[in-house]
């Protein structure tokens, strides 16, 4: 998979014939999954190479900022999945006053000129161009061949990322795994933080998360994958005797995260945090990149009313999650 600007690509056809498919992709759902899939197939059909065309940032964080709804997958984390699912190029537009203000007619011929399009294949209320003017019927007459995808459903409703933001936020980590068909994950490197973790004696790894604001709130059980390094070789080479809690993949650990905005700790200003505390592991993890998984919603974030009284309340959430990785053998997602 090859992964281009677009405002890198110049209007003289440097793409190969292509079928191009467009949108947020925010999740790559079970309803994305299978535009792509079909997207696959025509491109096989007629000898094209397949397109994914994803906006940065999404255009409801461009015109409503930190109001715009949360995010489901970071940029990274759609381009990993779509490398997955074997897409041939990735192509990245980013959303600016200039996009917004293209009109109908300029967008198509960006889609002709710059991406060698021929097909493509949209979802049934798809809409471009400034104030939303051009569609499908535009894009027809336009000359291209369009295709449409039927709505995929789950359980008698339509898979979207609305619906699954929504399942996340109730912390139902179950249904949120099937309408995405694979369980939640998130992918940062781990940085640097203000050390609160220690004093409390329960060191976390600070994981960016590269999104104004996440899905998820609250205490979960989580298992960890290293991106970057071999958790078993990794530990060896530290030469420690803490090798923390093993979770249900191989080269994983269980661990004990918070994502939110930690309101017992005084902050000048909250910023959202995804920390994992791993017990039994004592190790240098920063610069490594991680793979969250969420398997178990434990409870909201909760303000403390002393340092003393977060102490505890962690140390009770830490034995429940151990308890919880003891007596779910499979993991639950």
């Amino acid at each position: 998979m090859k992964l281009l600007r677009l405002n890198a690509l110049s209007p003289n056809k440097q793409l190969p014939k292509t079928a191009v498919t467009i949108g947020n992709f925010d999740g790559i759902h079970l309803g994305h999954q299978a535009m792509i899939s079909q997207l696959k197939s025509i491109a096989a059909a007629q000898q094209l190479q397949s397109v994914v065309m994803i906006f940065e940032p999404q255009p409801l964080e461009f015109f409503k900022g930190y109001d715009a709804p949360p995010r489901i997958s970071s940029l990274r984390e759609k381009v990993t999945y779509l490398k997955t699912l074997g897409v041939d190029y990735v192509v990245i537009a980013k959303f600016d006053h200039h996009l917004r203000s293209m009109s109908a007619q300029d967008f198509a011929d960006l889609l002709k000129y710059r991406l060698n399009a021929q097909c493509l294949v949209l979802g049934d209320d798809f809409h471009f161009g400034k104030n939303r003017q051009g569609n499908s019927e535009f894009l027809k007459q336009y000359g291209f061949e369009v295709i449409h995808l039927n709505t995929v459903q789950y359980a008698g409703e339509r898979v979207s990322s609305t619906r699954i933001r929504h399942v996340l936020q109730q912390g139902d980590l179950q249904l949120a795994a099937q309408l995405l068909g694979r369980p939640y994950s998130m992918i940062g490197r781990v940085g640097y933080g203000d050390q609160i973790g220690r004093e409390l004696n329960f060191p976390t790894i600070n994981v960016a998360m590269s999104r104004h604001r996440p899905c998820l709130k609250g205490i979960y059980g989580v298992e960890v994958v290293c991106e970057s390094a071999d958790f078993p070789q990794l530990l060896t080479q530290q030469n420690t005797a803490l090798k923390g809690i093993k979770g249900y993949q191989n080269n994983s650990l269980f661990g004990a995260a918070n994502v939110g905005t930690r309101p017992s700790i005084e902050q000048q200003q909250p910023e959202w945090r995804l920390e994992v505390h791993f017990p039994e592991l004592s190790a240098n993890l920063y610069g490594l990149l991680m793979r969250v998984t969420f398997l178990n919603y434990l409870h909201g974030e909760l303000n403390y009313p002393s340092l003393e009284a977060l102490k505890t309340g962690i140390a009770g959430d830490v034995v429940e999650l151990i308890e919880f990785r003891k007596t779910t053998p499979n993991s639950p997602v």
